[in-house]
């Protein structure tokens, strides 16, 4: 059960019996996957096993622990060569160890960086070799003994005798001491390689997993910071849905997005292009922004993002956080070349990697297991997961480590190099739980701005959901951070005098949520704005405009606009145009006028465009390999093979012939009950309700009613077998 447990490949799909199970055990791909997740020891003991040719022949433990060199006890090779057992790569006792043929083709071409011996070299006359080098010829061969043992020259190809020799290599390939592989390549026998290691044959080994310098750190601290940066990242996801549903750009023939409207949004949002990637992946993971369906594809808001708009703070950075981890892509990659030589782009196939969310959680875990208070460096992060699993994740590794907790930081689960309260709910408990503590690290949201005098207003901290609106209304962000710096100005007032409000709404606003006195200058700007504005009035004629002063419209008149717009003279007070009311309004407010859009009942009317929307797509959770199955799962699976196994063996005498491919009820039950009564075993042949076949040593107790109660051999448990699903029985030879 363990070793099912340990390697879950091997348990997909179950397997009939302990021989299917032993021939998966030694297959190359359940070999290399199970070698995916070996610490640096156990690969350097696996290596020294090949180097034994254990596949071969049976090697010692002591042989095992004299190659792995002068630093490594047999104490601790012992312990990884049982935990290697567990794995079943390897197997025998300590003076007997064996692995499987296909270990070789998974390890490295030259284990322990060791080239192949040379037939003509023993220890003894490659120790003498080496002294007798001269310096040259001893740097070349130290090179290659402290790396690979392959090198590349030109001079492999020509056959020198020793004196006409004139440089190192060919002075080391005529003396026998380099083995020519071919033309161009030389390899360093493996004698010589030891002779150089001396007491470390097989080079730098770690038997112990590298310490960190941790960094010490305040929970409170690291919990504030998570929330600050909690704060900014939802931030700049809505300034993303916002520029999107404004200006959506183009799904790519490839897919994804282009890196031009990723710089034009990145620079809209003011944040970096690699943080933009980041917020563009999570958003689509989460659902908030996906590409239409129409044959001119873009990337849009979802009808699902004014809900989550519409959520509490710690509930939408919840779901930007799970969405984060199960992400099976790698927006780190944005901005690399494919192997075309061209940019990779966000949501582009190229960032998909399906093994993504496991290697996350990995990285996040080890930094879960540090003592509490305690962080780590990602460069020693990565150096330890790098000795926990050097053959994890192939040539991204380390920057897998870089990128994965760069991320979590901009994510708010990790702050100040260590896992955030929020951050660890997020792994163990799941977004509720996460969502739960982020909210009690949150301040209160203020009900209250600070308004200066040069016509700024300043949120020295989050603002309740209302006023926030109200405050992006009214004014533009010039700054944001900890605390949010908004300037009002006439295009600001302007547009809230266009969303409805009144001159006397806006005092009011500033006057009751403003700690610090009013301005005259803000008073006279909402005041002269509004003044100014909703002199004219636009209708639907297509549109009209109409103004009590028939001097502005003739001002009106008198513009280039008033051709552009179509506009002619119905009445004193009245001019009308075909164009839509949206265009009338926009081309006075280009010519430098300032009309309000009216209703049929006279009412102001808001024109600002309605986002748009596209519906969005259901995403699955990634699926992160094999399954491990559960206990009860595993249980039953050993169980059957045990079965198998023992009706497999078992010498059969007497037996129910098959008539039309099933045996008679009849005789079946004739059987069955004589086998009760002398207390005899059966084997038998049986289908469960799912259709899957399998086979049985079962003592019979009773039968009756249609049904066999006996005791399986299998676990020495009682069990009920319906006699329609026996399809053959045959009395056991004891």
């Amino acid at each position: 059960m363990a070793l099912l447990r340990a390697r879950p490949d091997l348990a997909t799909p179950p397997p009939a019996d302990l021989s299917v199970l032993g021939s998966r055990v030694a297959q190359r791909s359940s070999v290399a996957r199970a070698c995916e997740e070996l610490d640096s020891f156990a690969l350097s003991v696996m290596e020294a096993l090949v180097l034994l040719d254990a596949d071969q022949q049976p090697a010692s433990l002591d042989a095992v622990a004299q190659l792995l060199g002068a630093d490594v006890t047999v104490q601790r090779a012992r312990r990884t060569v049982t935990a290697l057992r567990d794995l079943a790569l390897v197997w025998g006792d300590d003076e007997a160890l064996q692995i499987a043929g296909t270990a070789r083709e998974v390890l490295p071409t030259f284990p322990g960086g060791l080239g192949r011996p040379a037939d003509d070299l023993t220890e003894v006359t490659a120790k003498a070799a080496l002294a007798d080098l001269d310096e040259e010829e001893r740097r070349l061969v130290g090179a290659l003994a402290d790396g690979s043992p392959i090198g590349r020259t030109k001079d492999a190809s020509a056959h020198v005798p020793l004196e006409r020799a004139t440089n190192p290599i060919q002075r080391l390939l005529a003396k026998g001491l380099l083995l020519r592989r071919d033309t161009e390549t030389v390899e360093l026998p493996r004698q010589l390689a030891l002779a150089v290691r001396g007491d470390h044959p097989m080079g730098r080994v770690e038997p112990e997993e590298p310490a960190p310098e941790l960094v010490q750190t305040d929970r409170e601290r690291v919990d504030s910071t998570a929330g600050g940066a909690a704060l900014e990242l939802l931030r700049h996801v809505e300034e993303l849905l916002h520029a999107w549903e404004a200006d959506p750009p183009d799904v790519l023939r490839s897919g994804g997005v282009g890196i031009r409207d990723l710089r034009r949004t990145a620079k809209a949002v003011e944040v970096e292009e690699q943080h933009m990637a980041l917020l563009v992946e999570v958003a689509v993971a989460a659902g908030l922004l996906d590409r239409t369906e129409d044959a001119e594809p873009r990337w849009l808001p979802t009808i699902s993002s004014d809900t989550w708009l519409a959520s509490p703070v710690e509930q939408r950075w919840a779901a930007l956080a799970a969405a984060w981890l199960d992400l099976p892509r790698l927006p780190g990659l944005t901005g690399a070349r494919d192997e075309k030589d061209r940019l990779i782009g966000p949501l582009s196939d190229e960032l998909s990697r399906p093994l993504a969310p496991k290697d996350r959680r990995r990285i996040l875990d080890y930094l879960d297991e540090l003592p509490g208070g305690c962080g780590a460096r990602p460069d020693d992060v990565a150096t330890v997961l790098a000795w926990r699993a050097p053959r994890h994740a192939g040539r991204l590794r380390d920057d897998l480590v870089r990128w994965t907790l760069s991320e979590a930081t901009a994510l708010g689960i990790v702050a100040l190099d260590a896992m955030t309260t929020a951050g660890r709910a997020l792994l163990f408990d799941g977004p509720s739980e996460a969502a739960h503590r982020l909210g009690e690290v949150l301040p209160e949201p203020l009900d209250h701005v600070l308004v200066q005098a040069d016509l700024t207003i300043v949120a020295p901290g989050r603002l309740e959901p209302d006023l926030a609106a109200e405050m992006k209304l009214v004014a533009d962000v010039e700054s944001a951070g900890g605390a949010t710096v908004y300037r009002v100005g006439e295009a600001s007032v302007r547009r809230a005098l266009d969303a409805g409000y009144t001159a006397d709404d806006l005092h009011a606003l500033f006057r009751n949520r403003s700690k610090t006195p009013i301005p005259q200058g803000l008073t006279y700007l909402i005041d002269d704005v509004a003044r100014r504005h909703g002199k004219l009035r636009a209708g639907t004629a297509s549109a009209f405009l109409r103004c009590d002063d028939p001097v502005v419209l003739a001002e009106v008149l008198a513009t280039p606009a008033a051709e552009e717009l179509e506009l002619r003279r119905i009445a004193p007070t009245v001019l009308i145009s075909p164009l839509p009311l949206a265009d009338l309004v926009d081309g006075l407010r280009a010519a430098g006028f300032a009309p309000v859009a009216e209703g049929p009942d006279g009412s102001v009317l808001d024109l600002r465009a309605s986002g748009r929307r596209t519906r969005g797509k259901t995403r699955q959770r990634p699926s992160y390999g094999p399954p491990v199955p559960g206990a009860e799962q595993l249980g039953a699976m050993v169980t059957q093979l045990r079965a198998n196994d023992i009706a497999g063996s078992a010498r059969l005498g007497r037996a129910v012939i098959p008539e039309r491919g099933r045996p008679s009820a009849e005789a079946t039950l004739a059987l069955l009950r004589d086998a009760a009564a002398e207390k005899r075993s059966v084997w038998l042949g049986f289908v469960d309700t799912h259709g899957m076949r399998s086979q049985h040593v079962v003592r019979p107790v009773s039968v009756g009613g249609g049904i066999l109660q006996g005791v399986d051999a299998a676990n020495d448990e009682l069990g009920s077998f319906p006699l329609h699903r026996i399809t053959s029985v045959a009395l056991v030879e004891e």
